[in-house]
């Protein structure tokens, strides 16, 4: 895992949820729910899905692979997440506020990022943070290519919360999330309109 820039995040959307709406083209984002860790118009965002587990990846194996031994029962009910289709082979934990190191994105007061294996040791010894998420690839987009996907239709901004985003229940979080500003999934259209 390489280490995260840390300057602060910034942007609109940075700490926010994007929802794909059902017009999505690409299969690879079907229902998908992406936080983003960092948001500019000039330099492009960030994000990663939250709710496509990969029941293939393990993160014991993880773990083994880069000679961590897990010392927390906690390490077998981590699932890894399919974080987009950017750079798969990296990995990212996304993770409460309350560990921060050299490397850690502080998205927000509640939600930070990491990649260092310096937080993959603190998860296996117990000592890392209270809630936490490992995805492997990330979403990212080029300098306002975001912007226009959403004038587009593709996706919906929603306020995200660390109950949604840290949840088990990754089937239900699409719903969830659009629950969050009233919209029902049959609600939803899958051809772009303009006024």
């Amino acid at each position: 895992m390489s280490a995260l820039r840390s300057k602060p995040a910034t942007g609109y959307l940075t700490g926010q949820l994007l929802v794909a709406m059902p017009g999505m083209t690409d299969p690879r984002f079907e229902k998908a729910v992406i936080y983003m860790c960092v948001h500019s118009l000039e330099e492009g965002a960030m994000g990663l899905i939250v709710n496509k587990p990969l029941p293939e990846v393990r993160f014991g194996d993880i773990l083994e692979n880069l000679k961590i031994t897990p010392r927390s029962n906690s390490c077998s009910q981590i699932q890894v997440h399919r974080g987009g289709p950017v750079q798969t082979q990296l990995g990212f934990i996304l993770h409460s506020g309350d560990y921060q190191k050299d490397g850690t994105l502080v998205v927000d007061s509640e939600i930070s990022l990491s990649t260092t294996t310096d937080i993959l040791r603190a998860i296996a010894e117990g000592t890392g943070p209270h809630r936490n998420l490992m995805a492997l690839g990330y979403a990212g987009w080029d300098s306002r290519q975001l912007d226009d996907e959403i004038k587009r239709n593709a996706w919906l901004n929603v306020p995200a919360d660390a109950d949604l985003l840290f949840s088990a229940d990754y089937d239900g979080k699409w719903t969830r999330a659009l629950a969050k500003i009233g919209i029902a999934a049959h609600q939803l259209s899958s051809v772009a309109g303009h006024a």
